[in-house]
């Protein structure tokens, strides 16, 4: 399977979600576009961080992103 996304957003919220996935489980990656945007010569406040999870993962997953985003 393949890598989808979990979540879109700004830094801070993107790293507390990961260490929840990560916590109960489920590897992730991030992907820092605001990083990216700055070492590439790019300004952008627009662009955001995201998180991505296994497909095989979205079942462990679910429950800890929608929590997540219901205490927002």
């Amino acid at each position: 399977m393949g890598l989808m996304k979990a979540f879109s957003g700004s830094e801070v919220l993107a790293i507390a979600l990961q260490e929840r996935l990560e916590q109960a489980g489920v590897e992730t990656v991030k992907k820092d576009n605001i990083q990216s945007a700055r070492l590439g010569g790019f300004g952008g406040t627009d662009l955001a961080v995201e998180i991505f999870i296994q497909e095989t993962d979205f079942a462990k997953a679910n429950p800890v992103i929608e929590e997540f985003r219901m205490s927002l």
